[in-house]
Parts: C-alpha cells; sequence; structure tokens
C-alpha cells in the first residue's frame, strides 16, 4: 500500500513548515503544538443544545469532566466515555471537544470527555486511576445528566485508546461498572520502547509519530519504564487473561510505528472469545482522525467508530 494522497500531501505540509519533533521539545511547548494543530486540522465545530463543565473528586483532589448532550432533555440516551490522546503528556478537553461533539451528534449519546492528569507532572499509574474514577463516577451519575449508566462505552485514541482498554479490564477486576463496547482508535497497548513489532521498525521516521516519539512519552509517563511497562495498567495488551471484556473495535493506521500492537491486541481479544472487529485504514498515518478536517480517512474513522457506536448501545436496554 501507498500513502493516500492526501496524508502524503498532509505530511509534506509539515516536512515544510520545518517544526521541531515533539521529543526535541520542552513539555509545555510540545502540548501547544499540538493544540495548534488540532485546532487546524480537525472538524468544524458541531453546536449542541447542551455542554456542561464540572468536577469529579479524585485521589483527594478532583479533575475536569465536560459533559455533551446532543438532544434537549427528554429521551435518556447512552452514555459514552472519551478519554483523549497525546502521548499521556499532552492533549485535554479542548484538543478533543470537537471530536467528542461529532460523537455526541453522530452515535446519539451523551459524550463524557474526562481531563485526566498529565505526565510528568503526574505519572503513572495516575492517570489511570483518573479515568477508572471517572467511568465508575459517571455511571453512578449518568441520571443527573439524562444518560443511562447501563449503557456505556468506552473510547479513545493513542493513549486514550491505551486507557480505554485498561479501563475495561479494571472494571472487569473490580467489579466496576459493566461496559457494553470498547473503542480503540490505533491504541498504544504495549509502552516497551523496545519491543520488536515490525512497524515500529518500518515505521520509525517520516510518519508523524517517530520512534523517538514512543521513547519520549514513554519516558515521561513511566518513573521506572524498564519495570512499568510490563504492567497490564501501562501495557494492556501484557494482561495474562482478556477474556470477559466487552466487544471491541480496533482501528488501527496503515503507516503507524503502532499498528502491529493494535492488530494483536485485536488478535488476543478475539483469541480469548471477545466479539472483535478490526480495521486498518491502509494509506494513513497516526492520529489521521483527530486531522479529519482535511483527511477523507479521518472522517471515515470516526463515522466507522461512531456507527458502532450507535448501534451497539441503541441495541441494549
Amino acid at each position: 500500500m501507498a500513502l493516500d494522497p492526501q496524508t502524503q500531501a498532509l505530511l509534506e505540509s509539515m516536512r515544510a513548515a520545518g517544526a521541531a519533533a515533539l521529543c526535541d521539545l520542552p513539555v509545555a511547548q510540545a502540548r501547544i503544538v499540538l493544540a495548534e494543530m488540532s485546532r487546524r486540522l480537525d472538524l468544524d465545530s458541531i453546536e449542541l443544545p447542551e455542554v456542561t463543565d464540572c468536577r469529579v473528586p479524585v485521589d483527594g483532589a478532583s479533575i475536569g469532566v465536560r459533559i455533551y448532550r446532543p438532544r434537549p432533555r427528554g429521551p435518556v440516551l447512552p452514555l459514552l466515555i472519551l478519554y483523549h490522546g497525546g502521548g499521556f503528556v499532552a492533549g485535554d478537553l479542548e484538543t478533543h471537544d470537537r471530536v467528542a461533539r461529532y460523537y455526541a451528534r453522530e452515535a446519539d449519546a451523551v459524550v463524557v470527555s474526562v481531563d485526566y492528569r498529565l505526565a510528568p507532572e503526574h505519572c503513572f499509574p495516575a492517570g489511570v486511576e483518573d479515568c477508572y474514577a471517572a467511568v465508575v463516577w459517571a455511571a453512578a451519575h449518568a441520571g443527573d445528566f439524562g444518560a443511562d449508566g447501563t449503557r456505556l462505552a468506552v473510547t479513545g485514541d493513542s493513549a486514550g485508546g491505551n486507557l480505554s482498554a485498561v479501563v475495561c479490564q479494571l472494571a472487569r477486576a473490580r467489579g466496576g461498572p459493566a461496559i457494553a463496547f470498547q473503542a480503540l482508535v490505533y491504541p498504544a497497548v504495549n509502552l516497551d520502547p523496545q519491543v520488536d513489532y515490525p512497524s515500529r521498525l518500518e515505521f520509525a521516521e517520516n510518519y508523524f509519530l517517530t520512534g523517538r516519539d514512543i521513547e519520549w512519552v514513554t519516558a515521561n509517563y513511566l518513573d521506572d519504564a524498564a519495570i512499568q511497562c510490563r504492567d497490564p495498567r501501562a501495557s494492556p495488551i501484557l494482561a495474562g487473561d482478556l477474556s470477559g471484556l466487552p466487544p471491541a473495535l480496533v482501528v488501527t493506521a496503515g503507516f503507524d510505528p503502532l499498528r502491529d500492537e493494535g492488530r494483536a491486541y485485536a488478535n488476543r481479544l478475539a483469541a480469548a472469545g471477545v466479539a472483535t472487529e478490526y480495521r486498518c485504514f491502509e494509506g494513513t498515518i497516526h492520529g489521521f482522525t483527530s486531522f479529519a478536517g482535511v483527511l477523507d480517512a479521518g472522517r471515515e474513522g470516526l463515522a466507522l467508530v461512531a456507527d458502532r457506536l450507535r448501534t451497539v448501545l441503541r441495541g441494549r436496554t
């Protein structure tokens, strides 16, 4: 497969701009760069009748969540928890505001977007525990914002895909909320920077996310990468037993260093008896759904996720 023309043009424009690699920037600057990229390349914003910010208690403090309702109060709607990407280091409610609005409208669900704590200020497992606390809180308080906590799904891209997978495993282990579906979009499921998936080597340079970026993310997120990368809460593919997890959609990109681990996780889920759909968008790169303003593949990926969410959540009672 070759890069699709739109993805090729996007990569060429990035190179022409001569921007520094994210891994070469201070964390604060990397966050600004990713936020600006999101504003520039994402979908147009969607007006919704109700968008509310609130706080969720976590570990003696609190984190922010943003709640999106696609219709005026009345019908009780399914509930979708959204964990943003950004390598556990960047991203926030604003970088994923437009995708949250899109999923609310297209999946016809109340979306709760989670502003979990970021590394390196808050290293693993702080973000994991934030994300789990948010899903427990949302399920318990769903009625307060017109949602049904028994029709619950999780989704996220990249680091958010990792966190979605981990939350599903924790909910099973801890007797937490029953999660009906997980949509994992180009998830990072193995944080061992030395793992030898072929895609990690083949696409280590020149395709937006690089091998050096992956090492930088791991170094910022994990205090002791050599040990913690083997923890299933950091690398969910290393969990011994995947049976009993929610049905899954796993989406990858053909020119993404994370492609092979996403496919491997989908295969492990299926082998464990979990109903799993795997879809690779062959001609594009990591982050493509965040670039849906300029990539047809990004819009197609978002539409696929929304369609599966809507179908699964509408079918439950």
